[in-house]
């Protein structure tokens, strides 16, 4: 190993007399920033941005809820009191379990929309998600979670020190607990790498090259689960069932999901919205103008 990424765990910041948890914090901000995306987007084809910030907040609680309660259910062992299953400031979300429960609980407010509006804001609420999520990692890259085992790969870190989440137990393949000096996979920075390449491609497809409705959708699932599904071999703490932790077997469940959504949703929406354009762009009499394409 010539070398690996320097790692000291940060899970307090602290400005002058005020110490913020850093992974509450970046919570916090992931969903301030994916909110005010989302608002934005949604704006631009007709829904009130009060109207996304209200469903957005729905979901966050949902997802925030199924999120922990995965997590806690996955995770019997780190729970000593009533306190530690509300702890969330101190880390513990499990992606899945939130990204589920908020799909449940957002699908009949996206059924209410028509059906061009509902893949639009489909497709701005997973650039949302992406960046929400990216900011999130960040949290958990502070407090130490989702640590795999020793590795000289390329993005490896050199664990120097810090409270950590994960490592205090040996891991069920008998490699020691995590010791400073250690190089291991964090798999906390591999997935904010990917959240972050993939949204520079979702917001390309959105703003630059105005692709046809389900298409940021499609590629969201089927990225994201590809990624994730490859990552979480990486991690040496998750509870597995059959050799895949949870969320493994969602990803066999998006995957082919997303598949769908580009292969047959999408020519289909991208026929249905040249129907509707088409009288418009022709000039028909006593028919307004259509709206103008998102600005880059």
């Amino acid at each position: 190993m010539i070398a690996a990424i320097p790692y000291t765990t940060f899970p307090e910041i602290t400005l002058g007399p005020l110490g913020l948890r850093t992974f509450g914090l970046m919570v916090a901000l992931g969903v301030v920033a994916g909110s005010m995306v989302a608002a934005r987007w949604g704006e631009r084809w007709g829904v009130p941005a009060d109207q996304t910030i209200s469903l957005a907040t729905r979901l966050v609680i949902a997802g925030v809820i199924g999120a922990r309660l995965t997590w806690v259910v996955t995770h019997l062992d780190r729970i000593d009191g009533p306190i530690d299953i509300i702890a969330v400031w101190e880390g513990g979300l499990q992606f899945s379990g939130g990204f589920i429960t908020a799909a449940i609980v957002g699908l009949p407010a996206f059924r209410r929309w028509a059906r061009t509006t509902r893949w639009r804001m489909l497709d701005g609420s997973v650039l949302a998600l992406t960046i929400g999520a990216a900011i999130g990692r960040i949290g958990c890259y502070s407090v130490g979670e989702h640590l795999g085992g020793p590795t000289g790969f390329v993005l490896a870190t050199r664990y120097d020190g810090g409270q950590t989440r994960e490592g205090a137990n040996p891991l069920r393949d008998g490699v020691p607990p995590l010791e400073v000096g250690q190089v291991v996979h964090n798999t906390s920075l591999y997935e904010l790498v990917s959240l972050v390449l993939l949204g520079l491609v979702l917001a390309w497809l959105l703003y630059r090259r105005r692709a046809s409705p389900g298409t940021a959708l499609g590629t969201f699932l089927v990225w994201y689960s590809l990624s994730r599904f490859t990552t979480d071999f990486f991690r040496a703490y998750d509870e597995t069932v059959l050799g895949l932790t949870g969320a493994q077997w969602m990803c066999l469940a998006l995957f082919p999901v997303g598949v769908a959504v580009l292969v047959v949703a999408r020519p289909r929406l991208a026929r249905a919205v040249a129907a509707e354009e088409a009288p418009l762009s022709s000039g028909t009499p006593g028919v307004a103008p259509p709206p103008s394409a998102p600005s880059p």
